[in-house]
């Protein structure tokens, strides 16, 4: 019997040596959205986006089984808070995917990074987490807020467009938005007009907007306040004189709402269905979901891929938190936008695009690219970031 408890020792061994003490079997991912409210059909999108390119690998990212906890955060700061710490402390994730809005990520952004738990964003992308505040923890797969409306900034002033109004919701996306438009918009601006967050009558707005008689309304209303206020600038008679100029205004999650009333209005974007290389992931996202993806789905599938080829650079090595985030930074993969690294902030280095909104031989709405506006495009932030140096 000494002999053979030997060789059952020498076997345990052996055995310790072929199989890594750090290896596990499952990753566990917590996604953070918005699910109810007016805010719910830009969060269900950003579900959707994941839980399909999930089901397409498999259930699996990086050869680990996945497991899923989907977490509404009602859009409201401080439930988002409690579900935040819920995922890194009962439910201990691996990752937390989210959220849509960016007071959201704010408020969540120091629970989950102090943690040590990776955050990534498929949407919200505020300035002081690009910049000053930047963080080894958190990445995005999205953009920083103010670079879709740089577009349209852009092209208002490529385009000779004269003067114009603001409208846009008193919150840290807002005031990001109108910053990215003034960095490229040389005209006059005629007023800048705040609206509490969640705002669903622009009666008053309007009739401000009509008596300045701008060449063009840039506006930034994600959700129901888009739907809205897309319906009533159209009753109001305003599009027949005044070129409409938004980002996330008009897009996926607001056009089976709004249909022919958003018909030829302009977006900035950093996407649309209509790219070549993401012809596939539009027709399984509509054969899944009787819809038409908007960048929030193609971010959160694109944030699948990301996490399958960081986490088998590591060979499912989920401990090595220095390890993971290396091969987070450098992990290649085919996204769904075409060009995409990260900067040195972890924010994407993309190309943006003028969209327009246009009616499918399908009766769907969806927006497509009229002309690129940036290439390769690094936002503006990246250099007050002093991670890594």
């Amino acid at each position: 019997m000494p002999g053979l408890r030997t060789t059952l020792a020498a076997a345990t061994a052996l055995a310790a040596i072929a199989v890594p003490a750090h290896a596990q079997e499952s990753v566990k991912i917590g996604i953070i959205t918005t699910l109810s409210g007016p805010g719910a059909a830009l969060g269900q999108q950003l579900r959707n986006g994941f839980e399909l390119g999930l089901k397409e690998m498999g259930n699996k990212i990086g050869g680990l089984d996945a497991e899923l906890v989907v977490m509404d955060d009602e859009q409201k700061p401080d439930v988002a808070v409690n579900r935040a710490k819920e995922l890194v402390q009962r439910e201990d994730v691996d990752f937390v995917v989210g959220p849509i809005f960016s007071n959201i990520a704010q408020a969540i952004y120091k629970p989950i990074t102090d943690a040590e738990t990776f955050l990534v964003s498929p949407n919200a992308g505020p300035s002081d987490l690009a910049g000053a505040g930047c963080s080894p923890y958190f990445f995005a797969t999205s953009y920083q807020n103010d670079q879709n409306h740089a577009v349209l900034g852009k092209y208002a002033q490529d385009s000779g467009i004269a003067s114009v109004v603001l409208l846009v919701p008193n919150y840290q996306a807002g005031k990001d938005s109108v910053a990215g438009f003034k960095r490229y918009y040389e005209g006059e601006i005629l007023d800048e007009i705040y609206t509490p967050l969640g705002q669903l009558d622009f009666s008053a707005e309007l009739a401000r907007i009509a008596s300045l008689q701008p060449e063009a309304l840039f506006t930034f209303m994600p959700g129901g306040m888009g739907v809205n206020l897309v319906k009533q600038f159209r009753q109001a008679g305003l599009a027949d004189g005044v070129t409409f100029l938004s980002a996330f205004t008009v897009d996926e999650s607001t056009l089976p709402a709004q249909q022919d009333a958003a018909v030829g209005l302009y977006g900035g974007s950093n996407w649309a269905p209509d790219m070549e290389q993401s012809a596939d992931f539009v027709e399984s996202y509509i054969g899944a979901y009787d819809a038409v993806p908007a960048s929030y789905a193609m971010h959160a599938y694109d944030t699948v891929l990301l996490l399958d080829a960081a986490i088998s650079a590591v060979d499912g090595d989920l401990q090595d938190k220095d390890a993971l985030r290396q091969a987070i930074e450098t992990a290649e993969f085919t996204s769904l936008r075409g060009d995409f690294s990260f900067g040195k902030n972890h924010f994407p280095v993309q190309d943006f695009y003028l969209v327009q909104v246009a009616q499918r031989d399908d009766g769907k709405f969806e927006t497509r690219i009229v002309e690129k506006v940036f290439d390769d495009a690094v936002d503006d932030y990246a250099d007050q970031c002093t991670m890594g140096e």
